[in-house]
């Protein structure tokens, strides 16, 4: 019916065709198929040609109307998800151990926004996006952009406590080569930047590898092996022991979890207020209003 409709209104099979990005065949075949089930013929073909019957003109007119109306529902409906929704990109482990326990406080002070998730782990670029704000990992500046520290990144290992009972003592950081290493694919060099800092040789070419570091603290927290933790995304698992640092050497790996936000945008308001939330939860000042407005 979406298919007839938009061909009786442009009265050809191409221009419907061109409108809903499908081929002038696949038109032809499911106005065909409507046919069919009505029973009447809709338009009258001639060799290349096909005209509207009389039947299939007013056909057309009365449905067009019903789908105008779901269009303009769908559009309104749209605009208000749009005007009440932060898009926000972010990787999955930050969502998952920092992000998520705390945003109940941002939509309980907002309670009329909401943080639609992006967890794509690509380079971040605004154009061509529908994207307000990010959480990214680095060093500023990103390409047209401005953007604020939430926290240092500072990493050690960790583990389950049955695995560091069974696998420990681990007294120094060489102690760690004797144990099983888990490594996340987008964080490769974890492992190399934290035995530099303490002196230990281990081969990096052991140990399994996951596609995130959320899978490889979960794998870690199910007692597989060792992993290098970002210590402040997983306070909360060690603090309730889910995971535990066996060596406690943490090390700043000289990159920073930042807030991120487009500059050839206007910055919205519920976009700045979630700018704000978050420097706020990292004990930051605030970027755009003064606290408590």
């Amino acid at each position: 019916m979406r298919a007839f409709a938009v061909a009786s209104r442009h009265r050809t099979f191409t221009a419907a065709a061109q409108e809903l990005g499908v081929t002038q065949v696949a038109i032809s075949r499911q106005i065909a198929l409507l046919e069919d089930y009505l029973g009447v013929p809709l338009f009258d073909r001639d060799g290349r040609s096909a005209k509207l019957t009389d039947i299939g003109r007013a056909y057309g007119q009365e449905i067009a109307m019903h789908f105008e109306g779901l269009e303009t529902a769908t559009a309104r409906l749209l605009n208000i998800e749009t005007a009440n929704t932060i898009q926000l990109r972010i990787y999955p482990s930050v969502a998952h151990y920092w992000l998520l326990p705390r945003l109940s406080r941002f939509t309980g002070q907002y309670p009329g926004l909401r943080v639609r998730m992006d967890t794509q782990v690509a380079p971040l670029d605004f154009r061509g996006t529908q994207l307000d704000v990010a959480i990214q990992l680095g060093t500023s500046p990103w390409r047209d952009a401005r953007s604020r520290k939430l926290f240092d990144e500072r990493v050690d290992v960790v583990c389950a406590p049955d695995y560091a009972t069974r696998m420990g003592p681990f007294v120094d950081p060489q102690a760690v080569a004797g144990g099983d290493l888990l490594h996340s694919h987008y964080r490769r060099r974890a492992w190399d930047d934290w035995a530099r800092a303490c002196n230990a040789a281990l081969d990096q070419a052991s140990g399994i590898e996951f596609d995130s570091s959320l899978l490889t603290y979960s794998a870690a927290a199910q007692g597989f092996g060792l992993a290098i933790g970002q210590v402040d995304l997983l306070a909360g698992e060690l603090a309730a022991e889910r995971l535990v640092a066996p060596l406690n050497q943490p090390v700043l790996t000289g990159q920073a979890f930042h807030v991120v936000w487009p500059t050839t945008l206007s910055v919205s308001t519920k976009t700045r207020r979630f700018i704000d939330w978050l420097l706020k939860e990292a004990g930051e000042m605030p970027e755009f209003f003064k606290r408590g407005a």
